[in-house]
C-alpha cells in the first residue's frame, strides 16, 4: 500500500511539474505561454489562436487594462513598446502580435533580452489579419528589447 502511494504522489508531481513549468512543457514539444488580456479584445484572441494553431499552449488570464499595464511593468517591458496584451514564456516577455515563428526562434537563440514587442496594433501581424481587413498587411518589426529599455530589430515584415 505504502509503495502504490509513493509511485502515485510522484506521477502526481511530475504531472504538476510539466504542467507548471514552462520549461518542462517546452521539452516536451508544447511551449507554454502566459498571456494577460482584456476579456473583450477580438484580436487578442485571434492571435491566441495563432499560436496554439502553431503549437504553443496557452494560458489566458482575462484582466483590467490597469492590471494588464501592471503586469507589463511588473514583467520589466517598458510601456513605450506597449500594445494590447502581454505574455510570458520560459522567462521572456512577448507583447503585442509577435509572430509564432519570431517566438520559437527567441526559444531556441536565447538573447540576454527582456523579449519580444511588436507595438501598437499593425495590420497584417497575426490577431490583426482578419477578413475585416481586407488583406491589407502593413510593414511593421518584431522587436528585441533589453533590460536597459533600449529595442533593435529583431525581425523585418513586410
Amino acid at each position: 500500500m505504502r509503495r502504490r502511494f509513493i509511485i502515485q504522489a510522484g506521477a502526481i508531481a511530475l504531472g504538476t511539474l510539466a504542467v507548471a513549468s514552462p520549461v518542462m512543457a517546452l521539452a516536451a514539444g508544447k511551449p507554454q505561454l502566459e498571456v494577460w488580456k482584456s476579456p473583450t479584445c477580438g484580436c487578442c484572441h485571434d492571435w491566441i489562436a495563432h499560436l496554439q494553431a502553431n503549437g504553443f499552449q496557452v494560458a489566458v488570464h482575462d484582466v483590467s487594462e490597469a492590471a494588464k499595464a501592471g503586469q507589463r511593468l511588473k514583467l520589466g517591458m517598458p510601456d513605450k513598446f506597449g500594445s494590447c496584451h502581454t505574455g510570458l514564456i520560459d522567462g521572456y516577455v512577448v507583447e503585442g502580435h509577435v509572430p509564432a515563428r519570431e517566438i520559437t526562434r527567441l526559444l531556441k537563440e536565447r538573447p540576454k533580452a527582456v523579449g519580444l514587442a511588436v507595438p501598437g496594433m499593425p495590420v497584417g501581424s497575426p490577431g490583426m489579419d482578419g477578413p475585416v481587413y481586407q488583406g491589407r498587411k502593413d510593414a511593421y518589426a518584431v522587436l528585441l528589447v533589453q533590460r536597459d529599455g533600449n529595442a533593435a530589430v529583431f525581425q523585418s515584415n513586410r
